[in-house]
């Protein structure tokens, strides 16, 4: 298991993290304990009630949700040094999507009643505040672009979404881990119209395909042609 130091570390590529006072950083590492999963393994199911406050350490995880008739759609990939879970301490209800595990998975679980004493603190309030409020932003951009953008601008933004919680090379190009069946169905349109688009991007030099995973080379193109679209 590594050290908290190298703990604090690895986390602090995470903005949101890096944004705290020191003193909330270590009171959470201290308070947290470590949880691994093995691939397939779910951390929780749709209404399951909150047990915590998670931060991915190593691997990848799915976030998904199932109708009444078995249909999958998957929300999101977790990479590492990414927090999550906060919704469900915060209004009390259940969880409102599956969390399984792609890979070997190592996390750190924050207790729901040590999160609430951290939301007492003025400084970890209002970081919690920024992180909902950027969430809320970029569902806002999802439903915008199903409603008002092309199919070219929609698989551009879901990239350049997905490229905020991956992880990301020496070269500080975002990789991907998301085939293309997973990615359409994330969209809602077909594998046949997702490879088209995908051609496209992969000849004008903004991304790189390769088996299971997406490299984005160029995020301002991309973000250009969501603008332009």
């Amino acid at each position: 298991m590594a050290s908290q130091a190298n703990v604090m570390n690895n986390l602090l590529a995470d903005p949101w993290f890096a944004s705290l006072p020191m003193a909330d950083r270590k009171f959470m590492l201290a308070s947290c304990e470590h949880l691994r999963l093995r691939p397939g393994e779910m951390l929780f199911r749709q209404g399951d009630q909150p047990s915590g406050f998670y931060a991915l350490l190593s691997g990848s995880l799915k976030m998904s949700t199932l109708s009444a008739e078995g249909r999958e759609a998957i929300l999101i990939f977790l990479e590492a040094a990414t927090w999550f879970g906060e919704i469900s301490l915060i209004d009390d209800l259940p969880r409102t999507h599956d969390a399984t595990a792609l890979t070997e998975v190592e996390l750190l679980v924050l207790a729901p009643q040590v999160f609430r004493s951290l939301m007492q603190r003025n400084s970890f309030a209002n970081a919690i505040t920024r992180m909902l409020a950027k969430r809320i932003r970029l569902l806002y951009g999802i439903v915008e672009d199903a409603g008002l953008r092309s199919v070219r601008a929609r698989v551009a933004r879901r990239l350049l979404l997905l490229a905020e919680v991956a992880n990301r090379q020496q070269d500080g190009h975002a990789v991907v881990p998301v085939t293309q069946e997973a990615l359409a169905m994330m969209l809602g349109m077909t594998r046949q119209t997702l490879s088209k688009e995908l051609r496209f991007f992969k000849q004008d030099g903004l991304i790189r395909l390769a088996y299971g995973k997406i490299e984005i080379l160029s995020e301002s193109k991309l973000s250009a042609l969501c603008d332009k679209e």
